[in-house]
């Protein structure tokens, strides 16, 4: 795996060694980030079910200045340390140890918003629901900020909040769908 733009573009990325993580693949990163940027002026990012690290570096090269990682597993710990240490990024990083559920909730009681999520978990054992809802309901995405979602085309997915509008959907090689969400702007209201 490479970093496809930005300072870090072609760098190497290495993945995470076991078969508990499935990377995403360079073209569906390189479309996802042509979508959602494909360039950042600034911001702060979430990399939940991180893996390798990935999509948070290719945040990072492509102009965001921080990026929490989490993952629950020591071997993507591990290896997302590494490749930020590598890439010359832990400066701009922050890893941890921890279930998803649970990181969003420390990051509710420490009042973080972030301009992209990104969320790429095991299809088969998330759910996306709760996940979502949890996000929502902790108001952890900034006003147009982005909410990527990576999961099978087998499951189907409906935000109930009404203030995300999808931005990009797309289906891959018929296993995979990714949606960007975008959270839109509050109205102003005057009196």
């Amino acid at each position: 795996m490479r970093v496809i733009a930005g300072t870090r573009k072609s760098r190497r990325i290495k993945s995470v060694k076991n078969k508990k993580t499935r990377p995403t693949s360079d073209k569906i990163r390189e479309a996802v980030f042509h979508k959602a940027g494909p360039f950042f002026d600034g911001g702060s990012g979430l990399d939940l079910y991180a893996g390798s690290g990935a999509l948070g570096i290719e945040a990072l090269s492509r102009g965001m200045n921080q990026m929490i990682f989490i993952d629950n597993q020591p071997a993507a710990i591990r290896t997302i340390k590494e490749n930020v240490k590598e890439l010359k990024l832990d400066s701009q990083s922050q890893v941890f140890k921890k279930q998803a559920i649970s990181a969003l909730e420390i990051l509710h009681r420490k009042q973080k918003q972030f301009d992209f999520i990104l969320i790429d978990p095991p299809y088969e054992s998330t759910n996306y629901e709760e996940l979502i809802q949890k996000i929502m309901d902790f108001d952890l995405v900034k006003e147009n900020g982005l909410l990527y979602i990576e999961l099978s085309t087998g499951k189907t997915l409906s935000l109930l909040d009404k203030s995300f509008e999808v931005q990009f959907e797309k289906t891959y090689n018929r296993t995979t769908r990714t949606i960007i969400y975008q959270k839109a702007k509050r109205e102003e209201t005057g009196k």
